[in-house]
């Protein structure tokens, strides 16, 4: 089976109100559960992060 590369851009801040990676998208247990998650919930993930990453580009900054 061939190994899914993380979607992981090397940015790892999480802040903001929904605890998403502004890197990736990802949550903080997204990212350490990844190399073991099953196929299925990690293809799920993926498309989530497309809307997640739009999301984030579109809230106000936090003060």
């Amino acid at each position: 089976m061939k190994k899914r590369k993380s979607p992981c851009i090397d940015v790892c801040e999480f802040t903001g109100p929904s605890g998403w990676c502004l890197g990736c998208g990802r949550t903080r247990d997204e990212c350490a559960r990844w190399k073991k998650m099953k196929p299925y919930e990690a293809n799920i993930i993926e498309k989530e992060l497309v809307l997640r990453l739009s999301k984030m580009t579109q809230l106000p900054e936090e003060q």
